[in-house]
């Protein structure tokens, strides 16, 4: 059982990191080589002893062996020492650099993963989930392994070669400390077992921790408004106490190993002073052999009592490389195909085929969607909530894929497009656009990092943002918080808005950009919406009727199915879903 979890955990887990490790293999193969003169130089130090002690103590003879005066033994056990430590100090500092290097090439090679998962994959995990296995899982996976694997083969070596010294001084009390020491390490066969369902609790629990974090800071003003302090506090407490059963449990079941192995290596230290007694009165050993003998036994021992703590640590270093490979090796559904080509522009129109699409299985969003969108005309896009229409737009940049139909831009199925071309022939303004922790340049620059002074005014300009930046100390390198939290809502919108002017996409897609602003930010942002919209294919999705009614074409989507569609004139005169929509808002506003 042992040897097929060794073969199962330590070669399968390191041939795994190996391409992580390649790069810096030469110093990661000395950090490990170092270590063996460190473990070996104990048994110099043991076996030292044998001739101070019979000949120095016991025959009280002032000689020592090799004619050495009798300082040098304890001079000489100093300086092996002290190389020892060198070396060990050494062994680490390789160890933190080449850990270190191989912790940052695994945490880019995941945050590369992330960037290319697909919407889906983010809609099902917590910010909280992200942070644990993108950030903390990849340190415990490199840290742990690389740091216990020093300890395992310094005390691999060690070992080896105090047990010579056992058996240079006495094949027969030798063979009683092996036999210990096979009984004191048998248990560690079972730690993964034991520990595996705690260590993913403890992740997820971490995870949820993290969550929290994340939305009491993100979620501040709610909880102020809300009077959720004492809530959030329970919710936090409740995780801490959850955090301290898993510990207690953890506990339980691992913290026994090292007491346990204690006891075993007590019986085995009482056996030897018991038989090898026996010997020296019968003078088949001498008493610098027993010494010797003692020390080596005491120095292979000590280390062995702890090591139940190290192999558990090793063992969560493990789950945690599964935990990080788990996400290498995800397959991520949205993908360029193998014979994917670049989408330069758009000639002619974009096609909905019959498609469906669904979120869950046997739950349809969508259902048999026929549309055509003809280039440089703008369709808009209403109806109840949840009936579909921000499903529809999605499906557009692919972050969704249609499960059944197509979607086709000029003919090609957006399926055969490159995501990179496809994605940049397109800007989105959403309702909740989301800025970066920066200046305002930094987030309008990430329509287009080359832009010139030039392209940026313009784009400044077309949002109406350009009184507003005057008027700012700092103007467009005004710093604008995490998310933009130091700019108001209609603010946010004209910068994401200035963000899509500079980007230039022949495509745009505004998912309800003026629904959550008062009536004098919607007005200043409708004309920022209304320059972009020009000279481009543009998909609308529109909670204020009023704001879509020059559109070419108004498309009403309830329960995933296309009702109507037509100008606002002709869908007023047929009387129907969108008639109705609109009278309700109509009344509502007088």
């Amino acid at each position: 059982m042992f040897q097929k979890l060794k073969k199962m955990n330590f070669v399968v887990n390191y041939k795994r990191m190996w391409p992580f490790v390649r790069p810096y293999w030469f110093r990661s193969l000395i950090s490990i080589l170092i270590t063996i003169p460190i473990g070996s130089l104990d048994a110099v130090i043991a076996l030292s002893l044998k001739p101070f002690m019979d000949t120095v103590i016991i025959e009280q003879n002032g000689a020592t062996p090799w004619n050495l005066p009798l300082y040098v033994i304890p001079i000489l056990i100093i300086g092996f020492t002290i190389i020892q430590a060198i070396l060990e100090y050494g062994s680490a500092y390789l160890n933190a650099w080449t850990g270190g290097k191989i912790t940052q090439g695994l945490q880019r090679k995941m945050y590369h993963k992330l960037m290319v998962m697909d919407q889906s994959y983010f809609d099902k995990k917590s910010s909280g989930e992200l942070a644990q296995r993108y950030c903390a899982d990849p340190g415990t996976a490199c840290a742990g392994l690389l740091s216990n694997l020093k300890t395992f083969t310094t005390r691999v070596f060690s070992s080896i070669t105090l047990i010579g010294v056992l058996f240079y001084t006495s094949w027969q009390l030798a063979i009683i400390a092996i036999v210990v020491l096979g009984g004191a390490l048998y248990p560690l066969a079972g730690i993964r077992r034991r520990i595996k369902d705690i260590v993913k609790k403890s992740v997820e629990l971490g995870a949820a921790g993290y969550t929290v974090f994340n939305e009491t800071h993100a979620g501040s003003r709610t909880i102020a408004s809300y009077n959720l302090q004492e809530h959030k506090r329970d919710q936090f407490n409740d995780l801490l106490r959850q955090g301290f059963k898993l510990g207690i449990k953890n506990v339980q079941r691992t913290a026994w190993l090292s007491p346990m192995m204690h006891i075993v290596i007590s019986v085995g230290m009482a056996g030897a002073i018991w038989y090898g007694s026996y010997l020296i009165t019968s003078k088949q050993i001498t008493a610098g052999d027993f010494v010797a003998f003692m020390t080596s036994m005491l120095m292979l021992y000590n280390p062995i009592k702890n090591i139940g703590k190290n192999f558990t640590q090793v063992q969560t270093s493990f789950l945690a490389i599964e935990r990080v490979f788990e996400i290498l090796d995800y397959d991520v559904p949205i993908k360029d195909a193998k014979d994917a080509v670049d989408l330069k522009t758009i000639h002619k129109d974009i096609v909905f085929h019959d498609v469906s699409f669904e979120y869950k299985p046997d739950t349809p969003i969508l259902k048999h969607i026929n549309l055509k969108i003809p280039k440089g005309k703008t369709v808009a896009f209403v109806g109840n909530s949840g009936g579909g229409k921000s499903t529809i737009v999605s499906l557009i940049p692919r972050f969704y894929d249609v499960n059944e139909g197509s979607i086709t831009i000029d003919g090609t199925d957006i399926r055969h497009l490159t995501l990179h071309s496809l994605r940049q022939n397109i800007g989105i303004v959403f309702q909740d656009n989301f800025l970066f922790s920066g200046t305002i340049r930094d987030n309008i620059l990430l329509g287009k990092f080359d832009a010139t002074d030039e392209e940026i005014d313009q784009a400044v300009k077309s949002a109406c943002l350009d009184d507003f930046v005057h008027d700012l100390k700092d103007g467009l390198d005004t710093h604008i918080g995490e998310r933009g939290t130091l700019l108001s809502g209609g603010q946010k919108q004209r910068v994401a808005i200035a963000r899509a002017f500079i980007k230039n996409a022949p495509i745009v897609i505004l998912d309800e950009a003026t629904s959550a602003l008062d009536n004098k930010s919607e007005g200043i942002v409708q004309q920022a919406i209304n320059n972009l919209m020009k000279d481009r294919t543009v998909l609308v999705i529109a909670h204020r009727l009023s704001t879509i009614q020059n559109a070419d074409k108004i498309v009403v989507i309830n329960e995933g199915e296309i009702v109507e569609e037509g100008t606002h004139d002709n869908l007023l005169a047929q009387n129907g879903a969108y008639a109705t929509l609109y009278n309700a808002q109509f009344k509502k506003r007088k």
